[in-house]
């Protein structure tokens, strides 16, 4: 059975039990949430490494980190590496978007040696090897859509995007649209090329009992892709959008249905005043199913500082209800990131995350910020960059300009908190 099967029986798995000690609820309400569809944890069966995570309503907001090579750097060695530094920093989930080498040595790796929750995106694959044999990026048969699901699913991975609510309707209309950028979904590009040279409806959603099976019977959690999300703020909150929304929307109902697991895709650009009603339309359509957005972005003219955009913009979505943030890199559209910049951008992603749950009033989260607050009072630096979301930044300041006094050197002796403590608790005699 699935993990929603057996919270619908009432019976607590070794992750649930795991989340609820983590997450500081008790394990009948992440059965109940679990049951309800309106939480998921990710875990493919043979994924035993796999302690477990929760991901959706009533639980702390979760980072996502994405890895993966591309044609020009398919280094096998710095993608482990990134996967890595991705979990030092903060990820709560880790996909593995890989576009050249061997694709599935470096899956079934990952997967062996993380113990978070694992995801992709396996029309990628077919992609890669239609290319890789001198044909057409969208050049393989239907068939190939399946057996790829299936593949991902012996290799151990616990969520995969599956772009099936891309239909033909809506690929057509794609012709005739005003977006400035008609699609960034590299997924959706491809199995919207596919639809459109073969004149043929989308597999994923011709042949979606099919792929409910497989996930049933592995435990995958299907993560609906958003193939018309916008790419551009310009772009944002169109009738294209909504329509594969409302698509999603069915799926989900068939899933939960039949006992999978499933979350939903949201959109990657959006501006600021739009988020807060992006998510919550997402959240009727879908009846509350958890949330996973890219950012998302509320401008998109900031390249190099793109993880600071989609901090703030995560932050929005996720005090809105938002779920899953997935983060963005420095790099984001401009170059395949580094092991600095998936740092950067778990870090940026995890802020985005704090700040949501401190909003929402998680109790857990505001006490952590009381003593962040009680150690500055105290002067307390190692209990500050222990519950610091990045330890190793504020220790390097500290030490780049160290003061030798109980402040820093921001202010010296004339520290505002020093001052007053002292001369409310009468420890400096008032003449």
């Amino acid at each position: 059975m699935t993990q929603m099967e057996y919270a619908r029986r009432g019976h607590i798995t070794p992750e649930a039990q795991y989340v609820a000690e983590v997450e500081g609820v008790s394990v009948e309400f992440v059965l109940k949430q679990v049951a309800e569809g309106c939480a998921v944890i990710p875990k493919n069966r043979l994924h035993k490494n796999n302690k477990g995570v929760a991901i959706g309503k009533g639980f702390r907001v979760k980072v996502n980190a994405n890895i993966g090579t591309s044609m020009g750097y398919s280094s096998a060695e710095e993608e482990y590496e990134k996967a890595q530094v991705a979990l030092k920093a903060g990820a709560d989930a880790i996909m593995v978007l890989s576009t050249w080498g061997d694709l599935r040595g470096m899956r079934r790796h990952i997967v062996d040696v993380v113990d978070v929750p694992v995801g992709s995106v396996p029309i990628y694959d077919a992609a890669v090897l239609s290319y890789a044999r001198g044909k057409a990026v969208v050049d393989f048969q239907a068939s190939d859509f399946i057996e790829m699901v299936r593949i991902h699913a012996e290799d151990g991975i616990d969520f995969m995007t599956i772009h099936a609510g891309l239909t033909m309707d809506i690929v057509r209309r794609l012709r005739h649209t005003d977006r400035v950028l008609k699609m960034v979904s590299r997924g959706g590009a491809i199995i919207g090329g596919w639809m459109l040279k073969n004149d043929r409806e989308n597999p994923f959603y011709e042949y979606f009992d099919e792929i409910l099976d497989i996930a049933r019977e592995y435990d995958i959690t299907l993560s609906l892709g958003d193939s018309m999300r916008p790419g551009a703020v310009v772009d944002a909150t169109d009738d294209l959008q909504i329509s594969e929304l409302i698509v999603l929307g069915e799926l989900v109902q068939k899933a939960r249905a039949k006992g999978v697991q499933v979350m939903v895709e949201g959109p990657g650009h959006v501006p600021l005043d739009e988020i807060e009603a992006n998510v919550k339309v997402a959240k009727s359509i879908t009846k509350d199913a958890p949330f996973f957005v890219l950012g998302p972005l509320p401008i998109d003219s900031a390249p190099g500082y793109d993880h600071i955009v989609a901090a703030v913009g995560g932050a929005i979505a996720a005090y809105h209800g938002t779920d899953f943030l997935c983060y963005v890199t420095p790099a984001e559209h401009v170059s395949l990131p580094d092991q600095d910049d998936v740092y950067e951008g778990v870090v940026a992603a995890k802020i985005a995350a704090r700040i949501a749950d401190v909003a929402r009033r998680r109790e857990d989260s505001f006490h952590r910020e009381y003593e962040m607050a009680y150690a500055r009072k105290t002067f307390d630096w190692d209990t500050m960059f222990a519950l610091a979301v990045d330890s190793e930044k504020p220790r390097r300041y500290r030490e780049k300009r160290p003061f030798s006094g109980e402040g820093c050197s921001m202010c010296g002796p004339f520290c505002a908190i020093k001052i007053i403590e002292e001369y409310a608790s009468g420890e400096v005699k008032v003449l």
